[in-house]
């Protein structure tokens, strides 16, 4: 009979790793769409704005497009412990590394080669796989994260009244005593 920590079904480490492969699946799957969303709005906003600043709006507005989505699929089990907006803003500012990454990416291409110019979604493609692995797990860690266990909370016991343990009476702390004795004239 084979060991049940080596039974696939019934080890926590493979579910963990099961659950994660299909949230990284998701979040390629997520992210693909974001790529359409990105492209459409760099080429809807560059006849207006120019390449650099249609960029890096599109980026913004693909990200917002793509953290919604996550929130509701992806990361769905995960829980949303926090506001939406405030997840928002944390899904955008855990993603800086990710958004540097991307941009930095299709800047570079841009400015080394007249055909990522031309054609930007090159460009634009090759900036979303550079950032994907690292948003992804800070998205997982800092964004997406289920909501850490409850701890109990201490309370007071009260004891009953026990008539047979003796009650001091006339307590005094180790402070009184040392400053009564500083101040007795004698």
């Amino acid at each position: 009979m084979a060991n049940p920590l080596f039974r696939k079904k019934d080890n926590p480490v493979f579910k963990i790793r099961s659950e994660k492969l299909h949230q990284f699946i998701k979040f390629g799957i997520v992210g693909v769409l974001g790529l359409g969303w990105d492209t459409a709005t760099l080429y809807g906003l560059r006849p207006f704005v120019g390449l650099t600043t249609a960029t890096i709006a599109a980026y913004f507005i693909a990200a917002s497009i793509n953290w919604l989505i996550n929130r509701l699929w992806t990361f769905r089990k995960a829980g949303n412990q926090h506001h939406f907006f405030i997840q928002w803003l944390r899904f955008l500012a855990g993603n800086a590394l990710g958004f540097f990454l991307n941009r930095g990416c299709v800047f570079m291409l841009f400015h080394t080669s007249p055909v990522f110019k031309a054609y930007p979604f090159l460009a634009l493609a090759a900036g979303s796989v550079a950032g994907m692995m690292a948003n992804f797990h800070i998205s997982r860690k800092m964004v997406f994260h289920a909501k850490p266990p409850a701890l109990p909370k201490k309370t007071a016991e009260i004891l009953p009244f026990q008539p047979e343990r003796p009650v001091p009476q006339k307590a005094v702390s180790s402070r009184t005593a040392v400053a009564n004795a500083r101040n007795k004239v004698g």
